[in-house]
């Protein structure tokens, strides 16, 4: 990643961009490298640019950002390129299809400017990002749906310190609090996460973190699904994420 931050937009909202670009061209540090106004433009956009992140509206003509984000995800190029899914709506088909398909964080359209700017420092570390009202959709899902192991294999390759540092980061663990926990050093938890990350085949903590809970890893409980401060979550939890 470099200093500056580079940073696309694809929405078909001609307005919706505009006022991203006039926020982010803004401050310091961050750059806008371009524009698209449906799905297809994203991707060809992203191939063209690599950003260090893509801030991709959920429903486009020609090509759902659903879609432009799992083909961003799947093209080994753009292995760095971290999508945040924008949206105008908090429905869980959008949260689990936007993770599945690679994406790294999801927010709503209505997150103040400052939040917004945060999220994108947050994602471009590789760390996870939801907002907290999408949190708690995700928490709803996972509490009322058993384990589908079947759309989760993998969890036998993981060693015991592996799956136990996992479980701990979809609590929402920093790899701080995740080294105090386990009594390792902090860039030994770091070690295990990416190890996990490696043989699952996940993009980064997200991913990981939707692993845990599909897999019966972690099992999300009635309680964790309350109100949370202003801020995000790298996990159905509280805590934060570090790469």
């Amino acid at each position: 990643m470099s200093e500056v931050l580079r940073v696309a937009l694809v929405d078909d909202q001609a307005l919706m961009r505009a006022g991203f670009r006039a926020l982010l061209d803004a401050e310091d540090g961050i750059e806008v490298v371009g524009e698209a106004a449906d799905g297809e433009q994203g991707v060809a956009l992203v191939r063209d640019r690599v950003p260090d992140v893509a801030l991709v509206d959920v429903q486009m003509p020609v090509m759902s950002g659903i879609e432009a984000t799992r083909r961003i995800a799947a093209d080994p190029a753009l292995a760095a390129v971290r999508v945040v899914i924008l949206t105008n709506y908090g429905l869980e088909e959008y949260v689990f299809e936007a993770l599945r398909a690679g994406a790294s964080g999801f927010l709503l359209k209505d997150t103040e400017p400052a939040d917004l700017l945060q999220a994108i420092e947050v994602v471009a570390r590789g760390e996870a990002l939801l907002s907290p009202s999408v949190t708690r959709t995700l928490i709803g899902e996972f509490v009322s749906r058993p384990p589908d192991r079947a759309t989760a294999p993998g969890l036998d390759r993981l060693t015991r310190r592996e799956r136990e540092v996992t479980a701990l980061a979809a609590r929402g663990l920093s790899n701080e609090e995740i080294a105090v926990h386990m009594v390792i050093s902090p860039l030994t938890a770091k070690t295990h996460i990416s190890r996990a990350m490696t043989k699952l085949g996940a993009r980064d903590r997200a991913q990981l973190v939707v692993f845990a809970y599909e897999s019966g890893l972690v099992e999300a409980r009635r309680r964790e699904s309350g109100p949370r401060p202003a801020g995000w979550t790298s996990a159905p939890s509280a805590g934060s994420a570090a790469g």
